[in-house]
């Protein structure tokens, strides 16, 4: 959590909003390694992560998704659905901080040429040739497999926890 100070003097505690995609195409996957910010690395730098970030202020759900999937992989994502909501208090490499965290599915729908520095290397994987668990950032390998379980039994979703 970080701690705010408002305008008339209260003081605050606000978890951060992260929003995720699983961005389908074919049957695969795009999953982006992680790179620098303002010429830093940044949190899980080079390991494989799911498109995303956080939501800005004046800002919904899918528009972040949306917004994110455009600025780092240039990708026009559609067809979103609420895959799961993340509340773990103690996510792995969470920084200090207690972020909630959603995750949706999308279709990728078609792309831009786009550079960010956020992003090394973009790669479509298909579900049984992903990179190993230890390549991958915080707890989406966890995630991933919660996918593909979803994808044979077909529960209802969002999933919270």
């Amino acid at each position: 959590m970080i701690t705010c100070y408002l305008e008339n003097g209260d003081k605050v505690g606000l978890r951060h909003i992260t929003v995720s995609t699983i961005i389908i195409k074919d049957k695969k996957i795009l999953l982006e390694k992680r790179g620098t910010f303002n010429d830093k690395p940044i949190l899980e730098s080079g390991k494989w992560a799911f498109v995303g970030g956080y939501m800005d202020r004046n800002e919904t759900l899918v528009e972040t998704a949306k917004r994110e999937a455009l600025e780092e992989t240039g990708w026009k994502i559609d067809n979103l659905k609420l895959f799961r909501i993340v509340d773990n208090p103690d996510r792995p490499n969470d920084n200090k901080r207690q972020n909630l965290s959603l995750i949706f599915i999308a279709e990728a729908v078609s792309q831009k040429s786009v550079k960010s520095e956020e992003v090394t290397e973009l790669a479509w994987f298909g579900l049984s040739e992903l990179p190993p668990k230890e390549q991958i950032a915080f707890d989406f390998y966890d995630d991933l497999l919660l996918y593909k379980k979803y994808l044979k039994e077909k529960f209802t979703i969002p999933i919270l926890g």
